[in-house]
């Protein structure tokens, strides 16, 4: 995905679909997904550098070490204001959300990723 990247470490097949983990890689000065919601819980925990993180209507900075839930149906979005990469483990309760990704990354390749703070 160029300036966002995605890295899948347990997937639905392997989890009986109970749960997916996956690592978000952002470059810096990178917008995420944008805001968006699903009924999946989200559990953010910041690996490297520090993440602005949407949930609800408020921003956070979350720095490496951080910890973020999101609670499934709550608007969320996250991305890269600083300089250099940040990366976040995130994990989906319940799994399944892998099989959306192929037509995700086209939408990236169409619309990539813009500075991160405009």
């Amino acid at each position: 995905m160029g300036r966002i990247a995605a890295v899948f470490k347990a997937d639905e097949f392997e989890t009986e679909a109970r749960y997916s983990i996956s690592e978000w890689w952002l470059e810096p000065h990178t917008q995420g997904p944008g805001p968006h919601s699903h009924p999946e819980d989200d559990i953010f925990y910041v690996i490297e550098g520090t993440m602005s993180v949407l949930v609800g209507e408020a921003w956070t900075h979350a720095a490496r070490g951080s910890f973020i839930l999101v609670p499934g149906g709550v608007t969320h979005d996250f991305e890269n204001r600083g300089d250099i990469r940040a990366g976040a483990l995130n994990l989906s309760i319940p799994g399944s959300f892998e099989p959306h990704m192929p037509g995700i990354a086209p939408w990236f390749a169409e619309n990539p990723p813009k500075d991160a703070g405009i």
